[in-house]
């Protein structure tokens, strides 16, 4: 078993990850974006919104993210996460079925 108290401070940190999953915080600054159009995964992600507000481009198709979202980015599909607000997208990001 393994506890965490989750506190995202700047970019990407990968927190855990054990052979088939892997738990991360992300932080995108105003007006930043991550990922790209060749940005995929093996494995499913699911992203959750702390805080901030932003959009997802999955697949070609765009998605708003705001405080309580949860996103599912299924295995493949190719994804940026932008950040459009006015102060900093903090999410944790879920990856499953990863075989690092």
């Amino acid at each position: 078993m393994k506890k965490f108290h989750i506190d995202p401070k700047e970019g990407f940190e990968v927190l855990a990850k054990t052979k088939r999953s892997e738990v991360a915080t992300m932080v995108i600054h105003p007006g930043d974006k991550e990922g790209g159009p060749d940005n995929k995964h093996k494995g499913d992600q699911w992203l959750y919104v702390l805080s901030g507000k932003g959009t997802a481009l999955v697949e070609g198709k765009e998605v708003s993210l705001e405080r309580g979202v949860l996103l599912e980015i299924p295995e493949g599909e190719r994804h940026e996460i932008k950040n459009t607000g006015q102060t900093d997208l903090r999410t944790i990001n879920f990856y499953s079925a990863v075989v690092f």
